[in-house]
């Protein structure tokens, strides 16, 4: 696949849209023009340059050459010791990243401070066929993996744009933009992007509890666009549903996947969040449980709390079975507080409610324990 290196791909739906719609120029802001700077020269606002780093330790990564690399990957590579920034600059970065597990403690802050600037974006899917043979898989088909603990993304766009008319005929339109499994994971301002399985908020093993959190984040989708195991609060976050128009009827998606595990006691807490979507009134769930084959005895866990559903949401049937041997009913759903036309209660036993006391635990502190990820950007 040719590089772009700024702007949305030719011939595919733009992700890489402005709050109004319009395609986004992402070549960098033009800087102040100064005696000593010339325009262009600060690409990476107030967070310093490579003269002036953050700290010893930061890298900056710049597209055109301006930083000290040019790609997210070769930075996460080049990164060493206990201080792992990687400073963004606006651009599209098409590549796919992996972040190993012996990357603990690494930031990664978009320079502009607006999600829109910086995208990391690639398109594979499940389906994709692999250069070595066979194809991606789900898990394979990530732009973004992280697998280390203690890792933070600000102001960063994470996408993939993998359309199925890519792969007519092919049922592994299954394409990931991020898979974070690391524990004390925290998004801060970032933009998930995707169609199927957009969000992938996992972890490394069965027994391995990780705790991720996003804040003030976008993630948009049609079929479980957000999915996984993790313990992961989701506060003042935007879910977005999108048009499928390969399908006239209802449903066109679900929201949730959760796939907890059953000795976890959290999984997915959604609190002060709202959904919206192109689809027509009631064409989305807004869960589904995920048993994977790997995990026959996962108990999906999901609470939306004080949070305002849009018309979007099937608010008689909200819910949906994955498989027939696993219900919805039988899983850890429930609501508190909800608002808006997708939030009505009209067959009570089709919403199951949480109690004030239940509710007092459904919590970023009852579900998060002794971290607390609200730490300051640098």
């Amino acid at each position: 696949m040719p590089s772009y290196p700024t702007g949305a791909v030719p011939g595919r739906r733009s992700l890489l849209l402005g709050a109004a719609g319009t395609a986004l120029a992402l070549a960098l802001p033009a800087a102040p023009a100064s005696a000593t700077a010339p325009p262009r020269a600060r690409p990476f606002g107030r967070y310093g340059s490579p003269a002036h780093r953050l700290t010893e330790g930061t890298l900056y990564v710049h597209p055109g050459g301006l930083g000290d690399h040019t790609t997210v990957q070769a930075a996460v590579t080049a990164a060493n010791g206990t201080d792992r920034t990687l400073v963004l600059a606006p651009g599209t970065y098409r590549e796919t990243v992996a972040v190993s597990a012996t990357r603990t403690a690494m930031t990664w802050i978009g320079a502009s401070g607006d999600p829109r600037d910086v995208v990391v974006v690639y398109a594979n899917a499940a389906g994709t066929p692999r250069p070595e043979g066979g194809t991606y898989g789900t898990t394979g088909s990530a732009t973004t993996t992280v697998q280390a603990a203690g890792f933070t993304a600000h102001g960063i766009t994470f996408a993939n744009d993998f359309l199925r008319t890519d792969l007519p005929g092919n049922p592994g339109t299954q394409a990931v933009a991020l898979k974070v499994q690391g524990d004390r994971s925290a998004f801060f301002h970032c933009r998930f992007l995707g169609h199927q399985d957009t969000l992938y908020a996992d972890s490394v093993a069965l027994t391995a509890f990780a705790r991720q959190y996003f804040a003030h984040c976008s993630v948009e989708g049609d079929v479980d666009f957000v999915f996984g195991r993790a313990t992961a609060v989701f506060e003042h976050c935007h879910f977005r549903t999108l048009l499928r128009p390969d399908l006239a009827v209802a449903p066109h998606g679900f929201v949730f996947a959760p796939s907890t595990a059953r000795e976890n006691p959290n999984g997915f807490l959604a609190a002060h969040c709202r959904v919206t979507g192109e689809a027509p009134d009631g064409y989305y769930k807004l869960a589904r449980p995920w048993v994977p084959g790997s995990d026959l005895t996962a108990w999906p866990s999901l609470v939306v709390r004080d949070s305002v559903l849009g018309p979007g949401i099937d608010a008689v049937a909200p819910y949906a079975n994955m498989r027939d041997t696993y219900p919805w009913q039988a899983q850890r759903f429930a609501e508190y507080r909800n608002s808006g036309p997708g939030a009505w209660i009209t067959v009570p036993e089709n919403r199951p409610q949480l109690t004030s006391a239940e509710a007092a635990s459904a919590t970023r502190a009852g579900y998060l324990g002794d971290w607390d990820p609200r730490t300051p950007c640098p």
